[in-house]
């Protein structure tokens, strides 16, 4: 629709009118008026930010707001003040809403699209008063609002400019028949609700408002309005060819020339002069070309000048260059000829302050970290990002899916049930064209970036014919790319909507059946490993696959960061709040809390399985050197160093370094320089790690790129002695105490347990060992029911019940052995044992006998207390950050120090978080290092977890503030506890190997002693 002039409220609730008035959708290029200009990439001149603020008025219906506010005559000095860019909602009007696959008026509202509630819809009406800039008086003017949710009106100076929709593409209006010199009058009414909305159902916040860049921007007389690049390589990827069409507006222009750079700037590659027209195009052969990929994303740079009739340069425009192919063949997705796997994950544009508004600072952590995490690739996830974002993944190397803003999960999934009946877009043709401009707005805009491998039909929508026109246009409009999308998993009928096979939590066997099904199409997980909270456990299992099938080519993790958003609880503390926190029903709590990094922007602990899992180079070292299997696709290892270090029991006893040639697709044995170890008995290990040798864009010099570990034991030819020195036992009527020289062991016979572990004037024991069969539910332990189905070992570790306990004295030792039955079942019974030695050593063994007919163990464990002031932890065990059984990989043997309360993961809701795996020396000790030491045998080490609070506190607390007060540190050590999972986390069981099986009799021993 173009050249209305009237507005109409109706426009909200019809399909058919989406854009008003609206600029065609083209290419994001920037354009100056100078070539100096160009090169600098300077601030655009002919670009004015009407960011900051804005007077503002908010109503919660249409009926409620100021209608004639766009008036000249209408006074808004009264108004409030509101930040563009920003959302509504976190600015102190109306609330944030989370909620997933529900629609945000569920339950609130008996709605089928296209209607939208007319009495809960809230308005918000921005005013922006600005003086044109003189360098734009006379010329064409025109506004750019390039996000905001989900449809609004614009008027200048009291005339109606346009109407539009779609939340995350550019809407540009001309506002030249309306603009005047000095003082302008801009209004813009946001409307939270309206079709689109019933096309914008992401897992997300739900926010309203101006949250991108505004701004005015005018043109020369002849200005270059769209650009399509694409690149052609020979068969050898050798020799390139740059095809170029210039769309030209304006004037009639002289000359149009185009040269290709390389990427210092020094040298041009390529140029040719076009006949001036409205489309001008070229193809520039660019010979022997360095080719763009996200191991060596090089860039050339293209300069398309534009001369007027008078010959004068009016406009440059400049954009960026990558040489690649993007291509299928023989049914395996190839990059520069290579078959590649996407080492990805999903992103959400997201900042825990201001919502979906983030920075350029924000865009730059993120693909820093991306890049030394071993990612390589990044889905759009649900919606087209900021330009910004794709400029920088040219820049530094990221494969993308780009994701049209579409979803429509609501309507066809209802609590995880396929039921279609009123499902949309459909084959409904009324839903066609909004859902076709959509695609259109995103691929014209983002067509040009080297980044984007992959468009994608957006999000969990089902299927249908309107998809498929999607997929089509795709198709028609750029060849260079393949199409993706999802939902025709749930019908085959649209199967060539998409070119790969994809799928969402497919556990691994039945990606394998897939595989091994003789697949017409590669297979790629769209999403995969949910990371809610405490997960990411059995990721192996899909790496695994990269180099069994080729046809599998990776997956995308769900995701990369916690939306959750910054609050004040009743007390004014500042916590981290998720749906529900601000009274907003329906809401699906916190479910958008699957991040791998923090809401704050901080690695979370489950970073180190995903770097590891994700490397690029494989290092499998032995006691002579070490394998390296270099699975980059095109460069070699010359820009890294070769570093390997041997300890002993954690200690540095030998480090080299070298450098190492392996290309790329190759592997080589590099011998290593290392001591001889047989003579000194201990356990070794062996890390071997490769760092950059020079700083790159996303890393500093020394950061280790991958990194593997050989560990083996040198057994002494001595037995070891047994502690030797006096014991004495007293034998009282409730309590045996044992006494050595300056410690003592009191075990009750009333309370059944040891009680008192005394060395010198220290006691510390604050709280009794208990056997332990619980860990605080994890949101995957919530997802499968965990509570449910194991609830009885809740019980069983609160409601022990001592029914045996025996003593036994030995020559330079005495054992106190308790028997316990648990309310779980009348046949199982858990037995602790404690020997005590003349040092003041304790060795603990406990020992589970298996019973059949009862629910997996969550951990076999022994619990108890030390006073607080022991806080300070000194490891050798697997670290350093957290880690299961599921989830080790990436964990290194070491030594590694922290602090009790940091084994409290920011995970946004608590739970069982902190446990290192195969710790063999924990020690425990005050600010004056005093304490004690657990430790345990190299061959049978334990699992640890040391915290400042029990299994139980932390099962009974919603959020990090309404945990107690610390009054302990909580030692737990473990045998084994089951792992995390992460296949999904709404019904994906922790795999069979990593459960606890009740029906297996279970044990472990470690000793403790004093510091």
């Amino acid at each position: 629709m173009t050249n209305v002039t009237k507005p109409s409220l109706d426009w909200l609730s019809d399909p058919a009118v989406f854009a008003v008035n609206r600029v065609p959708a083209h290419s994001d290029h920037r354009y100056y008026a100078t070539m100096a200009e160009a090169q600098k990439l300077a601030p655009m001149a002919m670009r004015h930010s009407l960011n900051g603020n804005w007077k503002f008025s908010y109503a919660v219906h249409p009926a409620a707001r100021a209608e004639s506010f766009y008036q000249l005559d209408y006074d808004c000095g009264g108004w409030d003040i509101i930040e563009v860019p920003g959302h509504i909602q976190l600015q102190g009007y109306g609330k944030p809403q989370y909620v997933n696959t529900m629609y945000p008026w569920d339950g609130h509202h008996d709605l089928r699209p296209p209607a939208i509630p007319e009495n809960d819809n809230p308005v918000g009406s921005y005013v922006k008063i600005f003086d044109l800039p003189q360098t734009m008086e006379g010329k064409p003017v025109f506004v750019s609002f390039q996000g905001v949710e989900s449809a609004f009106y614009v008027w200048l100076n009291g005339q109606f400019v346009g109407y539009a929709e779609d939340s995350f593409t550019p809407s540009a209006f001309d506002l030249t028949p309306y603009v005047q010199a000095g003082e302008n009058k801009l209004a813009v009414e946001v409307y939270q609700r309206s079709t689109g909305g019933w096309l914008e159902d992401q897992d997300f916040w739900r926010f309203s408002g101006i949250f991108r860049d505004v701004y005015l921007y005018t043109v020369p007389n002849v200005h270059v309005r769209d650009l399509f690049l694409r690149t052609e390589l020979n068969d050898t990827f050798s020799q390139g060819t740059l095809l170029v069409e210039a769309k030209l507006s304006g004037v009639s222009a002289s000359r149009v020339a185009f040269e290709l750079h390389d990427a210092a700037g020094h040298q041009v590659v390529a140029g040719e002069a076009a006949s001036p027209s409205e489309l001008a195009s070229v193809s520039l052969d660019a010979g022997a070309v360095q080719l763009w990929s996200a191991e060596r994303p090089y860039l050339y740079t293209l300069y398309v000048q534009v001369f007027d009739e008078s010959g004068a340069l009016v406009e440059v425009a400049p954009q960026k260059v990558g040489f690649r192919r993007f291509e299928m063949a023989d049914g395996i997705m190839k990059i520069n000829g290579e078959r590649i796997v996407f080492k990805g994950v999903n992103r959400h544009e997201f900042n825990h302050r201001s919502g979906r508004v983030i920075t350029e600072a924000d865009m730059l952590w993120d693909i820093k970290i991306i890049k030394q995490s071993n990612m390589n690739a990044v889905r759009t996830s649900h919606y087209p990002n900021q330009t910004r974002w794709y400029e920088l993944c040219d820049e530094y190397g990221i494969y993308l899916i780009d994701e049209m803003n579409l979803e429509t999960h609501g309507s066809w999934q209802k609590m995880g049930a396929v039921e279609p009946s009123w499902n949309i877009p459909g084959n409904k043709p009324e839903w066609h064209d909004i859902v076709m401009d959509r695609a259109v707005s995103m691929l014209e805009r983002d067509k040009n970036h080297p980044s984007i491998l992959i468009w994608s039909c957006g999000n969990e929508s089902y299927a249908g014919e309107v998809i498929l026109s999607v997929t089509n246009y795709f198709h028609e409009r750029d060849s260079s790319r393949l199409v993706h999308y999802e939902g025709v998993f749930h019908n085959r009928d649209y199967d060539a909507a998409s070119d790969m096979e994809s799928r969402m939590y497919a556990r691994p066997a039945m990606i394998e059946e897939y595989l091994n099904d003789n697949p017409q199409k590669p297979y790629i997980s769209c999403e995969y490993m949910h990371a809610m909270g405490n997960s990411v456990g059995g990721m192996h299992k899909y790496t695994e696959l990269e180099n069994k099938y080729p046809k599998y080519q990776g997956g995308f993790i769900w995701d990369f960061i916690d939306q959750v958003l910054v609050k004040q609880n009743r007390y004014g503390e500042t916590f981290l709040a998720y749906g529900g926190d601000f009274d907003d029903r329906a809401t699906d709590y916190n479910f958008c809390t699957d991040g791998i990094v923090y809401a704050d922007r901080r690695v979370s602990p489950k970073m180190q399985e995903v770097k590891y899992l994700y490397q690029n180079v494989k290092l499998t070292p032995d006691a002579k050197g070490v394998l390296v299997r270099n699975e980059n696709l095109f460069i070699g290892t010359d820009g890294y160093t070769l570093k390997h270090t041997l300890f002993l029991e954690g200690e540095e006893v030998f480090a080299g370094k070298q450098d190492i040639q392996v290309a790329a697709q190759t592997e080589s044995y590099i011998p290593l320089e290392l001591p001889d170890t047989s003579q000194t008995a201990g356990e070794y290990a062996l890390h071997v790690s490769l760092v950059l040798k020079q700083a790159e864009r996303w890393a500093e010099a020394g950061h280790e790129v991958a990194f593997g570990q050989y560990v083996f034991l040198v057994e002494s030819k001595q037995t070891a002695a047994l502690p030797a020195g006096p014991l004495r036992v007293a034998h009282g009527d409730v309590n045996i105490g044992v006494h050595g020289r300056d410690f003592s062991v009191m075990f009750s016979k009333q309370a059944g347990s040891l009680t008192s572990l005394r060395y010198g004037s220290r006691e510390m024991i604050a709280a009794p060992p208990a056997p332990l069969f619980w860990r605080a539910t994890t949101d995957n332990d919530k997802g499968y029911a965990q509570g449910f189905e194991a609830a009885g070992w809740y019980a069983a570790s609160l409601t022990r019940k001592c029914v045996g306990i025996d003593l036994k004295e030995q020559p330079g030792s005495v054992t106190v052995s308790y028997r316990y039955a648990l309310s779980i079942s009348k046949d199982v019974e858990v037995t602790v044992s404690y020997t005590v030695y003349a040092d003041g050593s304790v060795n603990v063994q406990s020992r589970y006998d298996g019973t059949e007919g009862l629910p997996d163990l969550p951990i076999f464990a022994l619990s108890f207390k030390v006073p607080a002031d022991y806080a300070n932890l000194d490891w050798y065990a697997n670290g350093p950050e957290e880690n299961y059984i599921d989830r080790a990989h990436g964990a290194r043997l070491g030594v590694f120090r922290n602090q009790v309360s940091d084994n409290v993961a920011a995970y946004v809701v608590p739970q069982e978080s902190g446990n290192r795996t195969g710790v063999r020396r924990v020690n425990i000790a005050d600010d004056s290092s005093h304490g004690i030491r657990i430790t345990s045998p190299a061959t049978q080490p334990v699992e640890c977890n040391i915290s400042p609070y029990t299994a139980f506190e932390l099962e009974n607390a919603a959020h990090h503030y309404e945990l107690p007060k610390v009054h302990y540190t909580v030692v737990t050590v473990a045998g084994r506890q089951m792992g995390v999972g992460g296949d999904d986390s709404w019904g994906a069981p922790v795999h069979d190997e990593y459960l606890i099986k009740a029906n297996q009799s279970l044990s472990f021993e470690f000793t403790i002693r004093p510091l």
